[in-house]
């Protein structure tokens, strides 16, 4: 099949529009697709500008394209007007630190960060990696969901390099930009042993909270906004002393607290007031506790004269 004219200027158009251009189902917010997220999901960590192209938005393109770049499948990176391939050539020049490479000063210098091993930590990791392969280091990943994972593997071109206490790190540059300050330590304790990493950087998520222990933060003063999520109807069968309502008015009072101010909230069984402390959580309150198992959980464990309904 010969590409016409009108439809080989469009995409050599497309094509040089900037100087890393992706042809992808989707787009760079809301990629279509697990191959083109994974293109993405690389050029995220290296780059903070390119350009993505939707081809399911355009039939003549998503035809053309596979004329054009003799590549039948999607998604297809250009760099500099120059195509470079598809997930697989990208994952692998990835790894290899050839794609960094091809990109050139188009790479984000990685972010300074310092990432500490304590002398605890260092003999740990210093004994597992005597029985790793030669030339082994330590991998540190910090996924989006900030879980941190310890592995011990050959050194990667492409990740950014730390040494601490006599251990040398490797983190991938998504992980490294989330790693400014973080501590590995190694703890023993009576129920185990193993690796604690703290992570400064990590944003504040909401605690859940057994009755039992919410009561011991209500009794000690840790915890003096306690918030009822339920409806009058359900608050006319069964109350938390000391727990308001949270209406407009209540949310409003909240808002202006410090955002400091250790909040707790509960419901009939926690899934209302979870989303209620999570509200609280993206406005910047940094100290929120949601009732596992509401108010049903607080009769049966800490109070029976609550009525359960």
């Amino acid at each position: 099949m010969t590409l016409d004219p009108q439809t080989r200027k469009k995409i050599e158009q497309l094509v040089t529009s900037d100087s890393v251009v992706l042809f992808m189902k989707g787009n760079r917010s809301f990629p279509q697709c697990g191959f083109s997220a994974s293109v993405v999901n690389i050029l995220n960590a290296l780059i903070p500008k390119y350009t993505t192209v939707n081809i399911l938005s355009d039939a003549d393109v998503r035809t053309g394209m596979k004329e054009f770049s003799d590549w039948p499948t999607f998604p297809q990176l250009f760099i500099r007007g120059e195509f470079v391939g598809g997930a697989d050539i990208v994952r692998q020049m990835h790894e290899s630190g050839d794609l960094e490479k091809k990109l050139g000063d188009l790479v984000a210098p990685a972010k300074p960060a310092k990432v500490t091993v304590t002398p605890r930590a260092a003999a740990e990791l210093g004994a597992a990696l005597k029985e790793g392969g030669p030339g082994d280091v330590i991998h540190l990943t910090i996924t989006p969901t900030w879980e941190h994972q310890l592995d011990i593997g050959p050194k990667e071109a492409s990740h950014v390099t730390f040494d601490s206490a006599g251990i040398t790190l490797q983190l991938d540059r998504a992980s490294a930009g989330r790693a400014d300050g973080v501590v590995i330590d190694f703890i023993e304790a009576s129920d185990g042993a193993g690796f604690k990493i703290d992570n400064p950087n990590r944003p504040a998520t909401v605690k859940e909270l057994a009755p039992k222990e919410l009561k011991a933060l209500l009794d000690s003063g840790k915890v003096t906004h306690l918030y009822d999520v339920r409806t009058d109807k359900e608050r006319g069968v069964a109350k938390i002393a000391g727990a308001v309502q949270l209406d407009d008015a209540t949310m409003a009072a909240i808002e202006a607290l410090p955002k400091d101010t250790p909040l707790a909230f509960h419901c009939h069984h926690g899934g209302r007031s979870r989303g209620a402390a999570e509200h609280f959580l993206k406005l910047g309150f940094k100290d929120v506790y949601n009732m596992a198992g509401g108010i049903d959980a607080w009769s049966r464990d800490v109070d029976p004269s609550v009525a359960r309904y």
